[in-house]
């Protein structure tokens, strides 16, 4: 959460209030639109102003590039637009756009892509294209002959079976 909270032993985070912080909350249209900024002369839409100031400059247009002064630089937070989610609290808000947008996506969004080797949907493209580098290339084999990706998931199993035969009836 970038700055936004503490991290505790790795184990819980606890959220801290920016009390200077611009507070933005964006519509999921907002948030999921993919040109915000768009070309008056060629309607060719950009995600960032930025990069439509750099465009105007083929068309002979003005153009200007804003400096971040950081003096006058506020601190912005986003909120989730779901209501029921907890980082539509404001002292639980995300601390960069980027990040609601893929919280928005991953948690509530429409999973669009498909692994086609074990069928899991994501909602981010990224995690998408991570996941397809790597699935199905580490398999574990755990002693009673299933298939694990995971090799903890094995290990923890094993962990599980020896405690629970520790407590097992003798009568079984």
């Amino acid at each position: 959460m970038h700055g936004l909270c503490l991290i505790l032993s790795g184990l819980d985070s606890i959220p801290i209030a920016d009390p200077d912080a611009e507070v933005i909350a964006l519509s999921p249209k907002t948030l999921l639109a993919t040109n915000r900024f768009v070309c008056e002369v060629c309607n060719k839409g950009f995600q960032r102003e930025q990069n439509l100031q750099l465009h105007r400059r083929g068309h002979n247009l003005p153009w200007k590039l804003k400096q971040k002064n950081p003096k006058e630089a506020r601190r912005r937070v986003y909120l989730c637009p779901e209501p029921t989610c907890v980082h539509h609290d404001p002292s639980r808000a995300l601390g960069d756009l980027t990040g609601i947008k893929k919280h928005y996506c991953r948690k509530h969004g429409e999973k669009k892509w498909k692994c086609d080797k074990c069928n899991k949907r994501y909602a981010v493209q990224s995690d998408w294209k991570a996941h397809s580098k790597t699935c199905g290339t580490r398999e574990y084999r755990c002693d009673c002959g299933t298939l694990f990706s995971r090799s903890v998931v094995c290990s923890s199993m094993r962990r599980q079976d020896r405690f629970l035969s520790t407590f097992s009836p003798s009568y079984l």
